[in-house]
């Protein structure tokens, strides 16, 4: 279905979810009604007609389009004012998670499926078989795997967190780590602060929580301290989540002098910080950790393996305080009765225990650092340069040439089948129409390079 005839469908279903179009209303004639979406009036007779087929609307012969007596349900989508879809965060991630062999994803956030540790995880797959009875058909069990959590653990005091086996929750991925946190300690109307710009599914994963969001301006050593305590002040926030290693999407790390403010500024305000430390595998070396620094105090640190092992491995983690963790573990089991799956947590177990696993991750250390070179290198020869390089990981945060809008480049992009991240997708404040995210691993077809060349040029 083209794009265009999406579109008129999407701003019908609007109409009807916010009570402009009602049971038994005739739709806007077809001309009238091309000329206010300046398509041509044959793409509304398409829709109109993909409509009827859904059941949503129906056609009478001479008359019109007419709403049925089933109104739709009103979508998440349209929990806000309707974005343009190419920055949408659910549009974006539907086209990255959707699409086929043949579409190039410059903008999706995950390495391709040969830089992953495929030789580790098939012998680890292989011992699997071999597993008690128990692995392959329970349950899994209230706080998931406790070999897993013991490793977590283990890795944690190695960085300084004392943390016990029983303050780790192992999860189905990070994000429902963080939605049973959000389910914790939000209501609906709470303020949450995030990065602007930052990981555009805590956007999405926050507005099905009816909160209201509130970003703060990212720098290249962190949110801006300043308006971040005055946000504090002003939003009385429940929580804030942000990136600290490797931030999404510009790359950046936090300073060590940042971190501190953040941390002294979160206290007096009592507000919980969320650290997602997904990037965390891709460091050369550690950077300051806002839960290292706190202990787990006012810190909560979540993660997963989806980034450097496997995205098809469902896992994921969150280490808390120990009465925090009790709660937790209640709301996991009443919304997915138990912990991750145990073939999911077994598998990530073994592969962290492959011998091969850590060489892996070095050499993935030192392609990544290449690519980054590289694709700085040849994106700079089409008038597109980085915010700034960042010391590891997979994303460049690139601004365009002058007065190019990064919405305009990803549609037109998406019609050569390529799938770019404009940057208002990752802006709360819709800031960064000038930005691009790329993802250096997944540009080696040179046609990413012809089709970005053209679609952000500057309009002479």
């Amino acid at each position: 279905m083209g794009t265009r005839t999406t579109e008129v469908m999407d701003a019908i279903r609007l109409r009807m979810a916010d009570g402009r179009l009602s049971p038994g209303d005739r739709l806007p004639s077809i001309r009238r009604f091309a000329s206010t979406m300046g398509v041509s009036p044959s793409t509304v007779v398409e829709a109109y007609d993909r409509l009827a087929a859904e059941g949503i609307v129906r056609s009478r012969p001479g008359s019109g389009f007419y709403v049925t007596g089933a109104l739709p349900p009103r979508a998440l989508a349209e929990a806000e004012p309707r974005r343009d879809r190419a920055i949408d965060p659910f549009w974006v991630s539907r086209q990255s998670l959707d699409s086929g062999a043949d579409m190039l994803k410059p903008g999706c956030g995950w390495l391709p499926a040969d830089w992953m540790p495929g030789a580790a995880l098939r012998r680890a797959i292989r011992r699997l078989a071999h597993a008690d009875d128990a692995v392959l058909a329970d349950y899994g069990s209230t706080r998931g795997s406790l070999a897993l959590r013991r490793l977590l653990a283990r890795q944690f005091a190695e960085e300084g967190i004392a943390a016990g086996a029983d303050q780790i929750l192992l999860t189905g991925s990070g994000t429902q780590a963080i939605d049973l946190i959000c389910r914790f300690l939000l209501r609906p109307g709470d303020a949450v602060l995030i990065d602007d710009p930052c990981y555009f599914n805590f956007q999405a994963l926050l507005r099905a929580h009816q909160v209201r969001i509130v970003g703060v301006p990212y720098t290249p050593n962190g949110p801006d301290t300043a308006l971040f305590a005055g946000a504090l002040a002003e939003h009385r926030p429940r929580l804030y989540i942000t990136n600290s290693a490797l931030h999404n999407p510009t790359g950046a790390t936090m300073s060590p002098q940042t971190a501190h403010r953040l941390l002294t500024a979160a206290a007096a305000h009592d507000v919980t910080i969320v650290e997602d430390d997904i990037f965390a595998g891709f460091e050369p070396a550690p950077s300051p950790r806002l839960a290292v620094l706190d202990g787990l105090t006012q810190v909560i640190r979540i993660g997963s393996f989806s980034k450097t092992l496997s995205a098809s491995v469902r896992c994921g983690y969150l280490a808390a305080r120990p009465d925090w963790v009790e709660a937790l573990v209640d709301l996991q089991v009443a919304t997915n009765f138990g912990g991750p799956s145990p073939v999911a947590a077994e598998l990530v177990l073994m592969t962290l225990g492959d011998a091969g696993y850590r060489k892996h991750l070095e050499g993935l250390r030192r392609r990544l650092a290449r690519a980054r070179r590289e694709t700085a290198d040849r994106l700079a020869a089409i008038g597109l340069h980085p915010w700034l390089m960042p010391r590891g990981g997979f994303y460049l945060w690139c601004s365009l040439p002058n007065g190019r809008d990064a919405a305009e480049a990803a549609r037109a992009a998406l019609e050569d089948r390529v799938v770019l991240a404009p940057g208002n997708v990752f802006s709360v404040n819709q800031s960064a129409a000038g930005y691009l995210r790329f993802n250096v691993a997944q540009m080696n077809d040179p046609r990413v390079f012809e089709v970005l060349s053209r679609v952000t040029a500057v309009q002479g």
